[in-house]
């Protein structure tokens, strides 16, 4: 088929390449209208948006005219499109005129018809306020009148109502009451909606309460608990009310010599004022039924001894009941009481803040029925115990010993002064690169266990129950491996972590006398070299010297010590040798010894030369790897200080 094509005169410059003799290219119309929409794309118009108007705000401002609400609604819309639009009318409300600015608009009414609600036709872009002429029903039942307004439809909805009659009560549901106030012959309401609910508002005539008139009589009720501490007495106390005759706008408690009152809360409490033996509780409105509310304070009682319980009353009760617990908190216990006025109780039978109470020492007493002015007192015995600290375990203090050689060996002693009532093991976890050559507790031997994790279990002993754990010592001999010292650089020395916490720390660093050695600054720090503090891990004493020898005594069928000196060295040696080995044969045969498989545990003595620092440190936590930094440097003359 034929191609239709387009022929473009290109301007070439004078550098372009030729392309063709007569300087013409042929395009096909499709490829010439693609570069042509890419040089000039199209503008497009903007997207309509998705609603054409929306009505933001509705003002009711209506008055009660015999069994109607008349008055005006305007409403405020946003027309969002350009042309005619509808603006629909909250229904449920006759409609007798519709202005825009003092003009009428259309109001098209469909709902004969059955098309839809009436609504209006505007075609004004822009913010628009439309005032209706509205009449809505005001319906009648029990004593009470109800005005009903549909849900709006927007997001905010204000009614003012004026109601031709004075003294009324008004109650509002799906919206909040903002303002009522009293005119001459008439009640002005102001109440906000909610968006999307109907606002129902009912007025009745307002009722006078005789009772206000009567005088006040009460019935009350305190349950209280009081917990004795080493420093002072909290005390927490429910108090009741029930109102027989009139209303009570306040309550009056008494309160005992000593108490300061903290908090007064409750549902109904307004404010309260505490003076000194009274408390003044106000409420937000007059109670004609019941009231409760809580009471908290704390007094300064007797450590110990006698104590006078602090109890609350209710002088203006007729009747006085409720009950109180007693509670000691910390080592003590109660030893005796003296109740006036009171019947002992079950503390789970007095509910209010005793409810769930389980303390060691507990009484509870139930108030005996009488008036708020009767006689009521409480004292208790208390015996106090002096607490004493149970000690688990703890490392009152460590020692350590490092020499540490030019080929990066370390050779380390720790030593632990241990502390222990409770617990079986020690677990001591040592570096990552380090082997075991020794353990030791008390100055045995002994060859550790392995946890799950790794660590080193060794067997501690325990202290008597009561008494205090005397100070054993707990010793492991390593050797640890790192880089080999150059001319100059930085070392890190790593010493074992122990599952408990470590109250003071000696280190004594040995090095090579051919290197000049600074520890770094950190948890430790040098000083002064000193004994180890704990008994625990003090140097052992030197050995007693032998006794003297006595004079060989003659004895027939026994050489003398004569015919014994005249033997030689290497005959006495040979005897001697020959009976230990007779020895060992007689208990192999009889079954008196057992071989021991596996190596011993053995204890090795720590070579401590060579120039040392010593080093210092308090409170290392359990489980913590202490850890010392150096930096080393060789000395000109190939010695150290």
């Amino acid at each position: 088929m034929p191609m239709l094509a387009l022929a473009v005169l290109l301007m070439q410059g004078p550098s372009a390449p030729a392309r063709s003799a007569d300087g013409w290219v042929v395009l096909p119309v499709a490829d010439y209208q693609a570069l042509r929409a890419k040089a000039y794309p199209p503008v497009l118009d903007p997207e309509p948006p998705p609603v054409a108007s929306v009505v933001t705000r509705v003002d009711y401002d209506l008055k009660v005219v015999g069994d109607s609400a008349v008055g005006e609604a305007r409403l405020t819309v946003d027309v969002l499109r350009e042309g005619w639009v509808e603006i629909g009318v909250p229904g449920g409300l006759l409609v007798r005129e519709a202005r825009l600015d003092g003009r009428p608009v259309s109001l098209v009414d469909q709902a004969s018809s059955g098309r839809g609600a009436p609504h209006i036709l505007l075609s004004r872009l822009g913010r628009s306020v439309i005032t209706l002429e509205v009449a809505a029903r005001v319906v009648a039942a029990g004593g009470a009148e109800t005005l009903t307004l549909p849900p709006p439809g927007a997001a905010l909805s204000r009614l003012a109502l004026t109601v031709p009659r004075q003294g009324v009560d008004v109650s509002l549901a799906g919206g909040f009451l903002a303002e009522k106030a009293d005119a001459p012959g008439a009640t002005r309401v102001v109440a906000h909606g909610r968006a999307g609910e109907a606002l129902v508002l009912a007025w009745r005539r307002k009722v006078e309460e005789p009772r206000v008139a009567q005088a006040l009589r009460l019935r009350g009720s305190v349950v209280q608990l009081v917990s004795l501490g080493e420093d002072g007495a909290q005390v927490s106390a429910d108090v009741g009310l029930e109102v027989v005759q009139g209303v009570a706008t306040a309550a009056s408690v008494a309160l005992p010599e000593g108490l300061v009152v903290n908090e007064v809360s409750g549902a109904m409490v307004a404010e309260w004022d505490a003076q000194p033996g009274t408390l003044r509780v106000r409420f937000l409105e007059p109670v004609a039924t019941r009231v409760t509310f809580r009471v908290v304070g704390e007094a300064r009682p007797p450590r110990e001894g006698l104590v006078a319980v602090p109890l609350l009353r209710l002088p203006a009760a007729e009747r006085e009941t409720g009950g109180v617990a007693v509670e000691v908190a910390g080592s003590g216990e109660i030893n005796g009481q003296q109740p006036k006025g009171l019947d002992p109780a079950d503390a789970s039978d007095l509910g209010g803040p005793v409810a769930g109470r389980d303390a060691p020492s507990l009484v509870a007493f139930r108030f005996r029925p009488q008036d708020g002015k009767g006689e009521r007192a409480l004292s208790v015995t208390v015996a106090r115990y002096t607490p004493e600290a149970v000690l688990v375990a703890n490392v009152e203090e460590a020692r350590y010993q490092a020499l540490l050689s030019e080929d990066g060996k370390a050779l380390v002693r720790a030593r632990y002064a241990v502390r222990n009532n409770q617990r079986s093991f020690l677990a001591l976890r040592l570096p990552e690169q380090a082997l075991l050559w020794s353990a030791s507790v008390s100055g045995k031997p002994t060859r550790p266990g392995r946890s799950a994790e790794g660590a080193l279990l060794l067997p501690l002993e325990k202290g008597r129950a009561g008494a205090e754990a005397p100070a054993f010592a707990v010793e492991v001999v390593y050797l640890d491996r790192a880089p080999a010292w150059a001319g100059k650089g930085h070392a890190q020395v790593t010493l074992p972590a122990v599952d408990l916490p470590v109250s003071r720390t000696g280190f004594v660093l040995h090095h090579s006398p051919r290197f000049k050695v600074t520890p770094d600054t950190g948890a430790f720090r040098v000083e002064a070299y000193e004994d180890p503090q704990s008994p625990a891990l003090a140097p052992a004493p030197p050995p007693p010297p032998p006794p003297p020898m006595a004079a060989p005594v003659e004895q027939s069928g026994v050489q003398s010590g004569v015919e014994l000196g005249e033997k030689t060295k290497d005959e006495r040696q040979e005897s001697g040798a020959d009976e230990g080995q007779k020895l060992v044969e007689r208990f192999q045969k009889e079954g008196r010894v057992a071989r021991v498989t596996g190596a011993l545990p053995v204890q090795v003595p720590f070579p401590s030369v060579g120039p040392s620092v010593f080093l210092v440190s308090e409170l290392t936590a359990e489980g913590q790897a202490p850890s010392i930094g150096v930096t080393y440097a060789q000395t000109a003359k190939g010695g150290g200080k």
